[in-house]
């Protein structure tokens, strides 16, 4: 007996404890509800108690709102539509947002029969699950427009006419399913049309400095002397150089053409060698083969042949090849020469044109460290301005908080203090009128005592007219 009490007290000890836990549970899960419906995009402003307090079809009417702002379409008044209408059509979409019913409903018509309802112990949990996950979720409803598939009856797609636009159907869906990633991607891959601004700004700015430049030296080269014809000279020497460099590139074509003609020369010439080797070696009955062989004959007499017009053809392209190069090379020696020989011109040689190059090179170098420093110091200033945006947003909230729990607690003890102020406005009337009784009584014993007699009289008649009224 004894050990199937304590039996019991243990179940009964369990039972409680659960009970306890669910009851801590439930109560956390309202709290974040009411701080989520408080803030935007709903706006409730509830507190636990009138939160607890709505009846079931506001309890609705809020779900319905919150499934309305993860889907515009279910933005309706379900007070429009019936019942099972409505319970329907949020089946469907807690179907779609993939919800599935806590462990204490496991069966479906229990589930459906709650939303048709309000019951707290299904709409809670529902609320809860979809204010925990609002962005998912409307990204998920807004997939589910388009990744939905359509079920076509079978004994329809046997129509040619709908079986293509059925296929034409999944393809676009596919499509859209490549371009949804591609868009996903392209977020988070950094790249930002601010950056993009910014490199444009920047290189306009780079494109205004150097036309300011070439504005400054221009002027500079307008007070020389002969300017005009010095501008014209190093037009020349630019035009001179990029065609020298034109013909160093067709040298070095050329002398790359000449190596693999002279490769092919000598596999030709050490086919010919090896013939030359196989006839002097062959026995007089292979020759004798041979003769009988015309075609055999042909064949050697034609490669022989091919061998010796390419030869002579290569060795042509040999001879026009050096004589380009130096009929090149005298060109730009006198190029060279007209360039050295004009007069009060200043031209920048190999030695100077390098150095002034590396010159502009280090400058570029540093120009585009400093661009750096200042596209991070500048993204540095956006994140402290968007920490300071955030900041100032979460003081004001907070301040509202703070007002609204101010005149909450104003509005509840105003509303405790009515009964006692009425009562005390009471009281005071009541005092009024004592103190004025007894102002009156003080002065008709004042009169009773004066030593007038007159006075005395006149209290007396007093008196008994007071007396007679108030009886």
């Amino acid at each position: 007996m004894e050990t199937e009490n304590h039996d019991d007290i243990t179940g009964q000890t369990e039972q409680k404890g659960q009970r306890f836990s669910q009851a801590t549970i439930m109560s956390d899960q309202i709290q974040f509800i009411v701080e989520k419906l408080n803030q935007e995009p709903f706006r409730k402003n509830y507190n636990l108690i009138t939160f607890d307090s709505l009846e079931s079809m506001q309890l609705l009417q809020l779900l319905n709102d919150v499934l309305g702002e993860i889907d515009p379409k279910h933005a309706v008044d379900i007070r429009e539509e019936l019942p099972e209408q409505t319970a329907k059509r949020m089946l469907s979409l807690l179907g779609i947002l993939k919800y599935k019913p806590p462990g204490s409903i496991s069966d479906l018509s229990a589930f459906r029969q709650g939303l048709v309802t309000g019951s707290k112990p299904v709409i809670h949990p529902v609320l809860h699950w979809l204010l925990q996950r609002t962005n998912e979720l409307k990204k998920r409803a807004y997939l589910a427009r388009f990744l939905v598939k359509l079920e076509v009856p079978a004994e329809f797609l046997q129509d040619d006419t709908v079986a293509d636009i059925n296929k034409q159907y999944e393809e676009l869906m596919e499509a859209f399913k490549n371009l949804h990633k591609e868009c996903e991607q392209l977020k988070t891959s950094g790249l930002s049309t601010a950056e993009i601004r910014r490199d444009i700004s920047a290189m306009e700015e780079e494109k205004d400095q150097l036309i300011k430049r070439v504005e400054r030296l221009k002027k500079r080269v307008e007070t020389v002397q002969n300017h005009q014809r010095m501008l014209e000279i190093a037009r020349q020497l630019r035009l001179e150089k990029e065609r020298e460099e034109s013909l160093a590139q067709q040298k070095q074509e050329q002398k790359n053409q000449l190596f693999h003609a002279e490769q092919r020369l000598q596999r030709a010439q050490l086919q010919l060698k090896e013939m030359h080797h196989a006839v002097v070696d062959s026995k007089p009955e292979m020759i004798s083969q041979s003769a009988n062989n015309p075609s055999q004959i042909n064949y050697t007499t034609c490669g022989a042949s091919i061998i010796s017009r390419k030869k002579e053809a290569k060795a042509e392209e040999l001879q026009a090849a050096k004589e380009e190069m130096s009929s090149t090379e005298r060109q730009m020696l006198q190029k060279t020469n007209q360039a050295n020989e004009l007069e009060g011109s200043e031209v920048l040689k190999g030695d100077e044109f390098k150095h002034y190059v590396n010159k502009l090179r280090s400058k570029n170098t540093f120009y585009k460290k400093k661009r750096l420093e200042i596209a991070e110091i500048t993204a540095e200033y956006g994140i402290l301005q968007r920490t300071e945006e955030l900041l100032k947003q979460r003081h004001e909230a907070l301040q509202q908080q703070l007002v609204k729990k101010l005149n909450t607690t104003v509005a509840e003890k105003k509303a405790s203090l009515a009964p006692v102020i009425k009562e005390l406005r009471q009281l005071r009337q009541k005092c009024q009128n004592l103190e004025i009784q007894l102002q009156r009584a003080k002065e008709e014993m004042k009169a009773y005592v004066s030593p007038d007699p007159q006075e005395r009289r006149k209290a007396i008649r007093g008196g008994n007219k007071g007396s007679t009224v108030s009886w």
